[in-house]
């Protein structure tokens, strides 16, 4: 991985030796064999002798109500065990990741294309299937709210969820989930933007949008639930939090928690999409209901309409600057389309809020954010979650102000960087490094891409836009530079108690201490596996690490979302095996091996399998102090709290850690067919703490392809309330073909708040990618291009 460091990589406080494979190693992952090979089991792999498949009959209307379901004919067809509607849900008919305002199947209305409606459990899929064309609904077909800046508008709108028909709404009113505005300066004192804009030398403003994004992950939905003789059930399943999926499935059971037993089943991607539930509630009725075990995997569509997206967003911003490149004042107004259901709106509002104006000092800043219900596509978690639609709507405006005032992109943004002791514009201080003025300048100095004219064979048809489709050659041809920076919150914010919990145990096997690992964190590919081994072979200093599978029969671990999980679990097992550490410590001392008024824990460490003197070198095997006890300690591992944003200034440290990445994008535009290939797409982080620089490397090249799918091709489409292009023909993702050479420059600056110093990693790049590839794309055409994705008729000139 090419790239400088910040700060020299050393072993953690307190420990005078190094393990192999601890952290800062790049050890193999333990999953990674078996994946590239395909022998790795996921969730749709899963398979038991006697059961059952369910499937799901989903509403065909955006908003409808229904006035009948007809199941007769489905429950005669053989081989059909089971055909459930909200009749038959055994305890609360809703749930839901933050608000319980989503039926477990629809009843009274249907309130976006793709709601499920009714289930079945078949001893085929094909017998299943057949099932369900063979259930009868009787719709009232209504009008749909498709419009999210009229529902959060206009008053005259008609409600998604009418009076009595959701008992609980989250924090806003009417169709409105949740309005977080922020006030600083002049603006908190109520002062009008014509007031500022009067002292300005220099005006831009601005209209953007941002398309609906789907997660895309390549393991589609699935899992499997098996009754138990308890009454209880087992679920097997693909998911990103277990704990909040058994809080939510129990009480639509009508089950204690207990007896909903959850365990990670082999997770094909997620980013954000697993965080709301799918089937689970689905297959544990039928499970339960047919006395059998039964199975759901939904296929490519059903996977467009089983899970939440990214909110599609319009943004408004106006930014006011001095003529020597100060920004002045800025204003903004995000309205973020939630769909149906509520889902973690109201937390991407807050983000969207709070963030909303970027890395930046302004002294005068405005911002309304809002999250909307409609009948479009429930709307939820997805990697940048808020903070990605705001970072495209304000750095295009820095792009502008920039032209605007005669600047390099670069030098307008170092001008008002922030930096450590900076203040946000919801007053919140960054009390930890922040090099951003460093990080641009690396960027902007890192070695350009060759010329075309310099290549070997610009005729080279890989190298042109449009690829080996041959739709160039090359005479159109324009190259642009761009550039993109964003501000990311890491972990969980406005005073939620996010913590973590592990359980570590040490003992030792055939002659040899072994270390188990357990916790019920989700790992979803980000490799997570990896780093909780890492931390214990580094605090415990034993070579041999066996990890847990993930399950509730361990405390919660939280959502491997919001990159967290390196910062929470990482933290949990760190205290976990520290706490383990002091009892083989307490027995060295009680044993006289350690004895002595100087010989207290910061003379010992264990290393190599030994405890280890700092001044006495080494005194005792681990396998000859530990015997034949069993040494095992619980903890939990909580962050600094945080506050909720004030509901009308929007104050507050809302926030636990902040992360940033800044891209350089290379591209070639064909301006006469609107083709774009991205030639380069450079990327400067600091990450604190890199613990295993290899798969940071794959974290922020894996997030700067999802960032380039959203700038030049990821758009769900969707026609008042109608997704129109639900698979992988129509929706698009990059391949590797589209994604370009990388240069990654890590920093590590570290963190004093957090474990080793570390800083989630997984989401800034996903942030300032797609910003740096369409002013890439503004470069060469000179057009303005204010919606990503950009389409092939916005750079010729025709659409929009």
């Amino acid at each position: 991985m090419p790239g400088t460091t910040a700060t020299p990589r050393t072993g953690p406080p307190g420990l005078s030796g190094t393990t192999r494979d601890g952290v800062g190693s790049s050890p193999r992952r333990p999953d990674g064999t078996l994946k590239v090979t395909g022998a790795f089991a996921y969730s749709s792999d899963m398979w038991t002798e006697d059961m059952l498949w369910g499937m799901t009959l989903r509403s065909p209307h955006p908003h409808a109500r229904i006035r009948g379901i007809d199941t007769t004919p489905a429950l005669k067809l053989p081989g059909v065990y089971a055909v459930l509607t909200h009749e038959d849900v055994p305890g609360d008919k809703r749930y839901g990741l933050e608000h319980r305002d989503q039926p477990v199947l629809a009843f009274g209305k249907v309130r976006y294309k793709g709601e499920p409606v009714a289930i079945v459990a078949a001893d085929h899929p094909e017998t299943a299937r057949r099932a369900l064309e063979r259930i009868a609904v009787d719709y009232e077909v209504l009008e749909p709210v498709s419009d999210p800046r009229r529902a959060a508008l206009d008053p005259e709108c008609p409600l998604v969820h009418g009076p009595g028909e959701s008992p609980e709404h989250p924090m806003g009113a009417g169709n409105v989930v949740r309005h977080q505005p922020i006030r600083t300066g002049d603006f908190a004192a109520g002062a009008a933007v014509a007031d500022l804009r009067a002292r300005a030398d220099a005006v831009v403003t601005g209209e953007y949008e941002v398309g609906m994004q789907d997660q895309a992950f390549l393991g589609p939905e699935s899992g499997l639930a098996v009754p138990d003789d308890d009454g209880g059930v087992d679920l097997h399943i693909a998911t990103q939090w277990l704990h909040v999926d058994q809080s939510q499935i129990a009480p639509c059971l009508g089950l204690p928690q207990d007896k909903v037993r959850l365990t990670l089943a082999g997770v094909g991607g997620a980013f954000g999409a697993r965080e709301d539930l799918s089937m689970q509630i689905h297959a544990c009725m039928l499970a339960l209901r047919t006395g059998r075990p039964v199975k759901f995997v939904y296929n490519r569509e059903e996977s467009f309409f089983g899970h939440v997206h990214r909110h599609p967003a319009r943004m408004r911003f106006e930014h006011g600057a001095t003529k020597d490149g100060r920004l002045l004042y800025a204003t903004a107004e995000i309205i973020l389309d939630g769909g149906a259901y509520a889902s973690t709106t109201a937390a991407v509002v807050g983000v969207a809020s709070s963030l909303g104006l970027g890395p930046y000092e302004i002294p005068h800043a405005s911002v309304d954010a809002y999250g909307v219900y409609t009948t479009n596509p429930p709307c939820g978690a997805m990697r940048g979650f808020g903070a990605v639609q705001a970072c495209f709507g304000y750095e295009s405006q820095m792009d502008r102000l920039a032209a605007e005032l005669g600047l390099h992109p670069v030098e307008l943004r170092v001008r008002n960087a922030v930096t450590q002791g900076s203040r946000t514009i919801t007053g919140q201080v960054i009390d930890a490094p922040m090099p951003m003025a460093d990080m641009l300048r690396r960027a902007r100095d890192l070695p350009m891409p060759p010329d075309r004219d310099a290549l070997s064979d610009p005729a080279d048809l890989r190298t042109l836009p449009g690829g080996l489709a041959g739709t160039s050659r090359g005479e159109g041809v324009v190259r642009g530079v761009g550039y993109g920076v964003g501000l990311k919150n890491l972990c969980f914010s406005e005073g939620f108690d996010d913590y973590s919990t592990a359980r570590v145990r040490l003992e030792v096997i055939g002659g040899e201490p072994v270390v188990l690992v357990h916790t019920a964190a989700a790992e979803v590919g980000q490799g997570l596996v990896t780093i909780k081994g890492q931390i214990a072979r580094t605090e415990l200093g034993v070579e041999r690490v066996v990890i847990h599978p993930s399950d509730t029969r361990v405390g919660s671990a939280g959502s491997s979302s919001a990159s967290r999980q390196s910062y929470m679990t990482g933290g949990a097992v760190k205290a976990a095996c520290e706490a383990v550490r002091e009892r083989v410590f307490a027995l060295a001392r009680d044993r006289g091996l350690a004895a002595g008024a100087d010989r207290d824990d910061a003379d010992l460490s264990l290393t190599g399998g030994k405890v280890v003197s700092g001044r006495d070198g080494v005194l005792v095997s681990l396998a000859d102090l530990v015997g034949d006890a069993v040494i095992e300690e619980t903890r939990e591992f909580h962050h600094r709290p945080t506050e909720m944003l004030d509901p009308t200034l929007g104050q507050g440290a809302s926030h636990t850690q902040f992360g940033m990445c800044v891209h350089r994008a290379v591209v070639d535009v064909d301006v006469e067919l609107g083709l774009v290939k991205v030639v380069a797409l450079d990327a400067v982080q600091d990450v604190g703490k890199a613990l295993h620089p290899q798969q940071l490397a794959g974290q922020i090249h894996g997030g700067s392809a999802q960032g380039l799918g959203l700038a030049l091709m990821e758009e769900i489409q969707v026609a008042d309330g109608v997704i129109r292009n639900p698979s992988f023909t129509d929706y698009l993702i990059p391949t590797i073909l589209d994604t370009p050479p990388m240069q990654v420059e890590v920093l590590e600056h570290p963190d004093p708040n957090a474990p080793y110093g570390l800083r989630g990693a997984g989401e800034p790049p996903t942030l300032s990618s797609t910003p740096a590839i369409v002013a890439a794309v503004r470069a060469a055409t000179g057009r303005p291009l204010a919606h990503a994705p950009v389409r092939p008729e916005d750079i010729v000139g025709i659409g929009r």
